[in-house]
């Protein structure tokens, strides 16, 4: 899943009349910096129970909240210039996908350096918090251990946090979203939900669809969070799905919510034929990117895609691509 394999062929679409995504405009909020990361605390639900920042860029922080049953950690990647600066900057959340061996670190142990060697000397903050091994970056419609609420954390609780506790433009034009997999799905659905958050959205090898093939991604959410994460219970509902919530949570049904957005796509076209795993999330990635980019076009709504050799797995390459693109986007540090 974290194969440095690289990709050979590129795809760039431009739509609305050949405008850039980059050059999208989005309507933002006040322009307002926030204080220092020196001052990190408490507040907005969150009690902070374990920390490291002796790492000069790579600060660690794991929280106590009432939205989630066990501790969420979060990794927040500076700048090389933070601490001597003084500029504010332009933050990245950065979300991982499901499974067992996926969490906040995913990213900083990817293949050819990770996210430290893909950042170096960009002006940019990341954030990389925990997602839940199968949470779908969502409030489930049952737990059976515990609250699991992921959209509350993330969104309510940590956004907001990150604000008042580093130097990052809270508005608009300051914010970006991007995920692998499953944190593709979900920052895809950030964008969209809370239009107003973020300027640029990316979905490395996520699902953009969720109805499609008989609702194959609701079902797989809803398997996969019983198992990993629920203890039985599911993000959606079964046997009957809770269809507000897969039409409030599903791309495809909110296209106008990507408009004056900076959209960046990825999947890979040659999933292991052998491997059933990557066979079937890539193949079905591939399937509903495509019904994805073909409304965005149909809407006139700019975006830009690439399909590669390989199946579901992180493309180093296309990471740096798309965190060029965000820095370009947001508003400069």
């Amino acid at each position: 899943m974290l194969s440095a394999q690289q990709p050979t062929r590129r795809n760039i679409l431009k739509a609305a009349g050949g405008l850039s995504a980059a050059l999208a405009v989005g309507a933002g909020g006040a322009l307002a910096g926030a204080t220092p990361a020196a001052a990190s605390g408490d507040g907005f639900g969150l009690r902070i129970v374990d920390r490291n920042e002796s790492d000069p860029r790579m600060w660690y922080y794991r929280f106590q909240t009432a939205e989630i049953g066990w501790n969420p950690g979060v990794n927040v990647l500076l700048p090389d210039d933070y601490h001597w600066s003084g500029r504010t900057y332009p933050v990245l959340y950065l979300f991982h996908g499901g499974g067992t061996d996926q969490d906040f670190i995913t990213f900083d142990r990817a293949a050819e350096g990770g996210i430290r060697a893909w950042t170096a000397g960009k002006p940019i903050i990341v954030v990389m918090p925990d997602g839940g091994h199968a949470g779908w970056y969502s409030n489930p419609v049952s737990s059976n251990v515990g609250p699991r609420n992921w959209e509350t954390f993330h969104m309510g609780q940590l956004l907001p946090w990150v604000e008042a506790n580093f130097r990052t433009y809270a508005e608009y034009d300051g914010r970006a979203v991007s995920g692998f997999s499953m944190g593709g799905f979900g920052a895809l659905k950030y964008a969209a939900k809370y239009y107003g958050h973020f300027a640029s959205v990316s979905a490395h090898s996520g699902p953009a669809s969720l109805r499609r093939d008989n609702g194959m991604v609701v079902h797989w959410a809803n398997a996969s969070s019983a198992a990993l994460d629920l203890g039985g219970g599911t993000v959606y509902g079964v046997p009957l799905w809770d269809q507000n919530r897969v039409n409030a949570d599903n791309p495809v049904q909110r296209i106008e919510s990507y408009r004056n957005k900076r959209v960046f796509l990825v999947s890979g076209t040659s999933p292991d034929p052998l491997n059933w795993f990557d066979f079937a999330n890539e193949t079905h990635v591939l399937a509903g990117q495509r019904e994805f980019r073909g409304l965005l076009g149909n809407a006139g709504i700019a975006h830009e895609w690439y399909e590669e050799p390989y199946g579901h797995i992180i493309r180093p390459e296309l990471m740096r691509r798309d965190i060029d693109g965000i820095i370009g986007r947001l508003r400069k540090a």
